[in-house]
């Protein structure tokens, strides 16, 4: 490469819409280093308006492999899967080396791995540019959790990421502990660069939760084919469509105010897929329910029905009715949305939905409590819808494992669980007395706002990653 061409391709083998990260990563280049961003990902969600919006920032959608595979015949399915790869690295090259400008560098999501190092690696030879690989996960071990870490499906899949990681010219990834696995058994030296929220990720005032909750109020008041303790009453619950939510109100002369008997509102982000086991929140919920019942002294025997409408008639209780909205999109949905239709709980209620890139940075905002169920199937990245509640200042209970301690701080921003009877006590300590007089859960917000404080994606990215692009950019010129 003989001059800087002042531009930058950003490579993402999935949907855009659900690549945080990599959407991060096109908004800084262009604004922090002035560059023109190509997109090259999958259609399927919008991203975020600042992304749209930007003049330097072009998307560039590529076509997906026929959904009409999966209805196959078996046998033809599994012919389908092998030619899978080859048409992904058909249509990546086509568009890495025709339908855009070439770059000084690729920037290049892992995983997937296959085929998208390899298409980006012979990208980077045929147009002279620079391949950088942001080391999200390991490929292989996802794939390990659908054929077993033993299958020859994964070693060979392991020895193509491995092979290609080594041919970039530069690394970035997301943990200390993924950076010392690449340097210790890979030979790859990887900068950490630690997810960030960006700006739009903020604690929500009073006004913009009461118009999110006006938008969501037909959703979270009413669940097809579902009764409970939210749904019961919740036609003669509402009043003025412009002035009353579940949460929040408008008081004639006061403004915005939350509702003292609202129920205690809890997020969690989900892809629905193995490596976030749904059953253990699912457990958890069944559990603080009976829980709460025996602290109470509540009649078994007696109807739901009959508790709903004390709690619609304003009887307040020591343990709040927990909401529960679940986002996210995964093959796993429609599974547990069915397992939740047959749960028969008295103070507990789940919502699925999807939100806007706009609205969910103000769900987080709204919440009480993130709940995060994120194992790693590598056991080395951390996951980013928990830097997303952080940055809105929401405090999580998260899953434990190997590394979550790099982000999750016990007893400053959050809590650590292994079970769903450990979840289960967790709801009730942070819950007690709620909303006026729960004190381990107004301790954990305030240091989430903290850790909020402490750094963010901009500065994180110039002083970590811009680096990177520069010196490796600046070599290959040479």
């Amino acid at each position: 490469m003989s001059k800087k061409r002042g531009r930058a391709a950003v490579v993402v083998l999935g949907d855009i819409g659900r690549s945080p990260r990599m959407q991060y990563h096109a908004l800084s280049l262009a604004r922090q280093a002035s560059l023109k961003v190509d997109i090259i990902a999958y259609g399927g969600s919008d991203p975020h308006a600042a992304i749209l919006e930007h003049p330097s920032i072009f998307i560039h959608r590529m076509a997906e492999w026929p959904k009409f595979t999966q209805k196959l015949p078996w046998v033809l399915r599994c012919i389908m899967l092998l030619l899978k790869p080859v048409f992904q690295f058909i249509v990546l090259l086509w568009h890495l080396c025709v339908k855009i400008p070439a770059p000084d560098f690729f920037l290049v999501q892992n995983p997937p791995s296959v085929p998208t190092l390899i298409a980006v690696k012979w990208a980077s030879w045929l147009r002279r540019s620079v391949f950088i690989v942001d080391w999200h996960n390991f490929g292989y071990t996802l794939l390990g959790l659908s054929l077993g870490r033993g299958s020859r499906f994964v070693a060979v899949y392991r020895w193509f990421e491995k092979h290609y990681g080594q041919l970039a010219d530069g690394s970035l990834c997301v943990t200390k502990a993924m950076q010392h696995e690449l340097a210790q058994n890979w030979g790859i030296r990887a900068t950490v660069l630690y997810d960030q929220p960006p700006e739009f990720f903020h604690p929500s005032s009073l006004l913009e939760k009461h118009k999110l909750f006006l938008k969501l109020d037909k959703e979270l008041r009413y669940c097809e084919g579902i009764q409970d303790c939210i749904s019961h009453g919740g036609t003669d619950m509402r009043t003025d469509e412009q002035s009353d939510t579940l949460f929040t109100t408008i008081i004639t002369g006061s403004g915005t105010a939350e509702k003292p008997h609202r129920p205690a509102l809890i997020v969690s982000s989900t892809s629905w897929t193995p490596d976030e086991d749904f059953g253990i929140l699912l457990e958890a919920a069944v559990m603080y329910d009976r829980r709460v019942a025996a602290l109470l002294n509540e009649d078994d025997s007696e109807q739901e029905v009959v508790s709903w409408d004390r709690m619609d008639a304003g009887r307040q209780y020591m343990y709040p009715r927990l909401l529960f909205i679940i986002t996210g999109k995964g093959p796993e949905k429609e599974l547990y949305e069915q397992k939740i239709k047959k749960l028969h709980l008295r103070r507990v209620a789940f919502r699925t939905m999807w939100l806007s890139a706009e609205d969910y940075p103000v769900l987080l905002g709204s919440a009480d409590l993130g709940v995060c169920l994120h194992t790693s199937s590598s056991g080395l990245d951390l996951p980013m819808k928990v830097v997303d509640m952080f940055g809105c200042g929401l405090p999580v209970c998260a899953v434990s494992y190997s590394c979550i301690e790099e982000l999750v701080k016990v007893e400053r921003n959050g809590l650590l669980f292994s079970s769903s009877s450990e979840l289960a006590d967790q709801l009730l300590a942070l819950f007690k007395g709620f909303p006026d007089k729960c004190d381990v859960l107004r301790s954990l917000r305030s240091g989430a706002v903290e850790t909020r404080s402490s750094a963010a994606w901009a500065t994180e990215w110039e002083e970590h990653a811009q680096p990177l692009f520069l010196k490796v950019t600046s070599k290959d010129c040479c």
